[in-house]
């Protein structure tokens, strides 16, 4: 599993984690998305909202296992989750986020999927308590932030944070950029695998912001987490 984590409210988490999903899904890949940021969940949301932007691809938001479409429905499901090729599997927060176990739910969704199945988490805010939960389950993380001062502060205060939690960072994703200087991997102690450029109010929609996923799920399918994925 990877946690696409980040600073901050804002910091592009959600909109990465669709976009890669759907991108690893352009490659053959059956990918499951789950939401993680249980307090501000929008993942669901935001791919319903999206389908129609993605027709070419398939990618619109789907449940799995029939009306399994939370997050603790596909933990506790008696069978494997098993996502196809047609697009990613969108899995929802659980609907008493309150009541539910989350280091206990990832980890159980961890086991729900297959072993060559990438599984994105969309994390809370990287300075949040909550966000611990699914850094733990998750084998790696993948950090995004904007360019800017703050907001790099924060994202390598993720990077710390991860690391500390034994979830090392792939790398991280800029977002709103077309290129990135060199002293932002430095500055965050990862490699910059991507930069996404600024799509305007619909950024999935745009064809340079699909194109710049892509070229990320390409650059994911060379890192260690990437080794047993079956992707194109």
């Amino acid at each position: 599993m990877i946690a696409v984590a980040g600073g901050k409210g804002g910091s592009g988490k959600t909109t990465t984690t669709l976009g890669l999903a759907r991108a690893l899904s352009r490659r053959g890949a059956p990918v499951v998305a789950a939401d993680a940021d249980w307090d501000l969940p929008n993942l669901a949301r935001l791919a319903a909202e999206t389908a129609t932007d993605s027709t070419t691809d398939g990618s619109g938001p789907r449940a799995v296992d029939g009306d399994a479409s939370t997050v603790l429905d596909a933990a506790r499901g008696g069978e494997p989750v098993r996502p196809d090729r047609t697009g990613p599997t969108v899995l929802a927060a659980p609907e008493a986020p309150r009541s539910v176990d989350p280091n206990a739910t990832f980890d159980a969704l961890d086991g729900a999927t297959p072993d060559s199945t990438p599984v994105l988490l969309d994390c809370p805010a990287g300075a949040s308590p909550d966000v611990a939960a699914p850094l733990r389950a998750a084998d790696h993380a993948l950090i995004s932030t904007p360019l800017r001062r703050a907001a790099l502060r924060d994202a390598a205060k993720t990077v710390a944070i991860a690391k500390r939690l034994d979830c090392p960072p792939l790398g991280a994703v800029v977002i709103g950029e077309t290129g990135v200087p060199d002293e932002v991997a430095t500055l965050l102690g990862c490699p910059v695998l991507g930069a996404i450029p600024d799509g305007g109010g619909a950024p999935l929609s745009d064809p340079n912001v699909r194109a710049a996923y892509d070229d990320l799920a390409r650059r994911l399918g060379g890192t260690a987490a990437g080794t047993e994925w079956r992707i194109a």
